[in-house]
């Protein structure tokens, strides 16, 4: 097992390349693309009943502005471009927060369980692998899209106490010798570098999480490690084409920023699956040829 493990680093290192084309090559024939739509798409139903669930939680914690203002943050990496929007209309929601009835909460619980459970589905299928050898409980199957809701409540309330301080450090400043030294520019520095490793650490839970079965961590740290890398190129990419050359808002007038949300899910979750597709491929290393062809899936 270990002469396997040092082969497959071994192949990595010295054909990066060829690894990358026989990992695009079978996100194709996996239907990449169209799972990816399919998630971006629940995701979509899923942002708005999330976040409000969270605000509601959460605001009992922490005073509204600071939550709002850390969750603009976040929503920063999820929606690059849209999240001023998303925070007002939180805000207008936590402003009339008593027209939520069980009924409406339990709809919003629904809804914001879509998309993970979307995303578990499209995994099973890049790790179809897996799912021959070992299928998951249905029961553990319902209950993981509400863990992990939880999970990204806990994780909200982190981001808030961290920004929030990280904030206040920055506005202080020090006396450095008798000048005056600020610490925005670090702080900020310091927020982002905090978010991309935040980021890092979650797209290495999905993916020990969603799969069927438990991969290694260095294997889910290393799709995590290269899904972020892409996606921090890519959001920043996409501020700057909303920002200068789409004309967007011309072709589709108000629905602006749903269409621009989700396309940049879309984005996120083609590059979420990628980087399953990349683990997914480390893994078969070994147990077929490397030449064999990719057996596409076929609809209808």
């Amino acid at each position: 097992m270990h002469f396997i493990i040092d082969r497959r680093t071994l192949y990595v290192a010295k054909h990066p390349g060829r690894f990358t084309l026989d990992a695009l090559k079978a996100f194709r024939a996996n239907q990449g693309l169209l799972l990816a739509g399919a998630v971006a798409y629940y995701a979509l139903l899923s942002i708005v009943p999330l976040m409000i669930l969270i605000v509601i939680a959460l605001s009992r914690i922490v005073p509204q502005h600071v939550l709002l203002s850390a969750l603009g943050h976040l929503l920063q990496w999820l929606v690059p471009g849209q999240s001023k929007a998303l925070v007002h209309e939180l805000a207008n929601f936590l402003a009339h927060r008593a027209v939520v009835g069980w009924v409406l909460f339990v709809t919003m619980l629904f809804f914001s369980s879509l998309a993970f459970t979307v995303l578990e589905n499209a995994m099973s299928l890049i790790f179809v692998h897996r799912v021959v050898i070992r299928r998951r409980h249905f029961l553990l199957s319902a209950l993981l899209p509400y863990c992990y809701i939880l999970f990204l409540g806990v994780g909200a309330l982190i981001v808030t106490v961290v920004s929030s301080g990280l904030e206040a450090v920055g506005a202080a400043g020090i006396d450095l010798f008798g000048t005056y030294v600020s610490l925005q520019g670090a702080s900020r520095v310091l927020l982002y570098l905090l978010g991309l490793a935040g980021e890092i650490f979650v797209l290495t839970s999905i993916y020990m999480v969603m799969p069927v079965g438990r991969p290694s961590l260095k294997h889910a740290l290393f799709g995590g490690i290269v899904a972020a890398v892409l996606w921090e190129i890519t959001r920043h990419v996409l501020v700057w084409y909303f920002a200068t050359l789409s004309q967007v808002s011309v072709v589709y007038g108000s629905l602006t920023m749903a269409i621009v949300i989700l396309f940049s899910l879309e984005w996120l979750a083609t590059l979420l699956l990628f980087g399953a597709q990349v683990i997914a491929q480390y893994e078969r290393f070994g147990l077929e040829p490397q030449d064999a062809p990719k057996q596409p899936i076929k609809t209808g």
